[in-house]
């Protein structure tokens, strides 16, 4: 079912929701492309029937970046904030989803494309793509996130390479150090992506929400303070059917059918 047009494009399949960036050829993030985001997310996390999203681009590449037009338009130091501050509201809300968001990443996603790969929970990249945060290169640092999350990801020493060289790297290096889950031929992305994200909606959705609660939550706490917010996460899934379900079908020997 097509649920929305141009520049982002959205379908549902076995409740998995498909945002799809469509500004060709290359996916540039213009503020229209951000609102039809923005529309899309807001949709599908409404939507208590939607298992995971995946985020993808159309014809070849995820996301170019942000629209460089737009940005030589910004010349006031409170206009310029303000826009960063937009972008990063975009991010927060799929890092904050309570299904696992998945970006599936076909060609380049460099700039405000890879800060958007960046703020999913998992993220797959075929033996085409090229990632990075070219911004340097053009006078100016990422803006949605990239300078935070990115060292959160890969480490602080190998994001300040990539930042401050601006230099791309391919798939296979990006998940030497840690930046996607794994690498699939172009064919493949959309199969692969889905059936991962099937194989995560199949198991408990408390526990699912929960995990993405304690790992989001967790990494900004202290430790004792993080040990202690996963203590509560856990006891609140001791009273579910689901967990009742998934004890009972481990003693019995069995496939668990959840809820």
């Amino acid at each position: 079912m097509l649920l929305m047009s141009s520049p982002v494009l959205t379908t549902v399949e076995d409740s998995i929701g498909i945002i799809s960036i469509n500004n060709p050829p290359a996916n540039v993030l213009t503020e229209e492309v951000f609102r039809g985001l923005d529309s899309a997310f807001e949709t599908f996390l409404a939507d208590t029937s939607i298992r995971g999203i995946i985020l993808t681009g159309e014809g070849g590449n995820f996301a170019a970046g942000a629209d460089i037009s737009q940005i030589a338009t910004l010349t006031d130091e409170e206009e310029g904030e303000r826009t960063s501050l937009e972008g990063q509201k975009m991010g927060q809300r799929i890092w904050n989803s309570p299904v696992p968001v998945l970006a599936a990443i076909n060609g380049y996603a460099l700039g405000g494309g890879s800060e958007l790969a960046l703020c999913c929970h998992l993220r797959i990249a075929t033996t085409k793509a090229r990632i990075g945060q070219p911004e340097i290169k053009h006078g100016f640092i990422p803006g949605m996130g990239g300078t935070i999350r990115l060292p959160r990801v890969v480490g602080p020493t190998k994001a300040m390479e990539l930042l401050l060289t601006g230099e791309p790297i391919g798939p296979e290096e990006a998940h030497r150090i840690g930046l996607i889950n794994f690498v699939v031929h172009e064919d493949e992305l959309k199969r692969q992506a889905m059936g991962l994200l099937k194989k995560i909606g199949r198991l408990g959705r408390e526990a699912t929400e929960n995990t993405l609660q304690a790992v989001r939550k967790g990494i900004d706490l202290p430790l004792e303070e993080a040990l202690k917010l996963e203590s509560k996460l856990f006891g609140e899934l001791m009273p579910t059917g689901n967990k009742k379900e998934g004890v009972n079908a481990f003693l019995e020997k069995r496939t668990p059918i959840f809820t």
